[in-house]
């Protein structure tokens, strides 16, 4: 189904990004595109609000999602951001206190609204961003998708979604043997 979660990227920032599929293709596909999804996708982050999730922050999901875009995109491809973009993710910075508690598990404090959630969300991300695990993020060459996915071992050509690999393994496929012939 279209509206299935990619929850493989890895790290709850980079599964934020894969909401929007085939992002750059004639067709994107928006994994979010109600209020009840995003209670759903934020669920699956472990970021469930307190507050109920409004239109407006569905709407805010979204621009966050567009404005980490570039910037992880510029990260792999050696391009410098703009002082726009940083900017832009800058606004969702706002520091929230998160309380720890030690029951089964260490436990984080849930966040009050989805604004909250939001601002965790942009501090993974800019941690990622401008920190050691910049070396790890990877984009998936095929020009419809374009995911930013994490890569710590170096090794992966694609991102996790197995159509991509299939595409572009048919297409290498299809090269070499024209070559040859």
């Amino acid at each position: 189904m279209p509206e299935d979660f990619r929850l493989d990227m890895g790290a709850p920032w980079l599964n934020l990004l894969a909401t929007r599929g085939r992002h750059f293709g004639p067709q994107p596909v928006e994994r979010l595109p109600t209020v009840e999804k995003l209670r759903e996708w934020l669920a699956l982050a472990e970021l469930t609000p307190l507050a109920p999730v409004t239109g407006f922050e569905l709407a805010t999901a979204h621009e966050l999602r567009e404005v980490l875009r570039p910037l992880a995109l510029g990260v792999v491809d050696g391009v410098a951001p703009t002082a726009e973009q940083v900017s832009a993710l800058t606004r969702f910075l706002k520091a929230e206190p998160v309380h720890l508690a030690a029951l089964d598990r260490l436990h984080r404090s849930a966040p009050a609204t989805a604004a909250a959630a939001f601002s965790r969300l942009a501090h993974q991300a800019a941690d990622w961003l401008t920190g050691p695990l910049r070396h790890d993020l990877r984009a998936c060459p095929e020009q419809d998708c374009r995911g930013v996915f994490a890569d710590p071992g170096g090794r992966r050509r694609w991102c996790p979604s197995p159509a991509c690999a299939s595409r572009g393994r048919v297409r290498a496929l299809r090269e070499r043997r024209r070559t040859e012939s």
